[in-house]
């Protein structure tokens, strides 16, 4: 075969595959909207979002998802408030202090860390770190928003690390070379031109981070606690919105408002996870015209 045809069936062959994700992609958005759109006609668009009263099998059913939205947001803040700091400072220790002998060996086994299941996580949750939480500070179960949330850092670590450790390694040698030809210890270069530098690519790492923690669905749904209540302390057991669309939708009649209603809660995580993932796509641009640019 002649090796120009060759080269035809193998991009239609690609074009396939790159089209059927869009289809795929589209067919997900619009199952997603038919299903969940009428709750908001039934509801209310502000009063789905705002309402403080989650019961769907009530007579008359309540319908409120702040509770769960707080949660949501509750337990993702938490997670970037640990993972964000250790993080970033991993990623600088792996880029200008390990060894390099050291970090072809440190780094995979960090991103290691994003292959584990997420049942796994849950588990450890459950056995260890909620018993210890309860021990520590007395309360009645360790399943809570502090459980959940420190659970949902270490699952974000290995996207913050990597991808915070890649846009500081991206930054041209020569930047620290002059600062250092200055005077400049490591600490400031890293500080006032390493990082000012990699910002973007930083921020883009930290968006991403926290998509990963807001749409997690197993770790939370087994150690956040399950309660459907405004969120008042990092020490109470919460729900977030993937948690209760996992534990509802198998006793939700199809069809029914409760049904319609959980769609509308993933309609809900839908958009707050594709503006994160739009901000981080406008970061990692602006990132690479920096870098390019300079």
């Amino acid at each position: 075969m002649d090796w120009r045809k060759k080269e035809k069936i193998i991009k239609y062959i690609l074009l396939f595959f790159a089209l059927s994700s869009i289809i795929f992609l589209t067919g997900i958005v619009i199952v997603l909207f038919r299903e969940g759109l009428p709750i908001f006609e039934k509801v209310g668009v502000l009063d789905f979002i705002f309402g403080q009263e989650w019961y769907p099998t009530y007579d008359p059913p309540a319908y409120g998802i702040l509770p769960l939205l707080s949660a949501s947001l509750l337990v993702t803040i938490g997670s970037m408030v640990l993972a964000v700091p250790i993080g970033l400072a991993s990623s600088i220790y792996i880029s200008y202090i390990l060894p390099k002998r050291l970090k072809t060996f440190v780094k995979p086994a960090i991103e290691l860390l994003a292959g584990i299941p997420s049942v796994i996580y849950g588990l450890f949750g459950m056995k260890i770190l909620g018993p210890f939480l309860k021990d520590i500070f007395g309360l009645p179960t360790g399943l809570t928003a502090l459980t959940a949330s420190i659970m949902l850092g270490i699952m974000a670590l290995p996207t913050i690390v990597s991808l915070s450790e890649d846009a500081i390694t991206s930054i041209p040698k020569r930047y620290r070379d002059a600062s250092l030809a200055l005077g400049g210890t490591r600490w400031e270069t890293i500080s006032k031109v390493i990082l000012p530098t990699a910002s973007s690519g930083i921020v883009t790492a930290v968006i991403l981070g926290m998509g990963r923690a807001i749409g997690e669905t197993m770790t939370v749904l087994m150690v956040a606690g399950g309660a459907a209540a405004m969120p008042s302390s990092f020490l109470k057991p919460v729900r977030p919105m993937t948690a209760t669309i996992a534990a509802e939708m198998g006793e939700a009649p199809v069809g029914s408002e409760h049904y319609q209603a959980l769609f509308g809660i993933a309609i809900i995580l839908f958009i707050i996870t594709l503006t994160f993932n739009v901000i981080a796509d406008l970061a990692s641009r602006r990132f690479k015209k920096k870098v390019s640019g300079q």
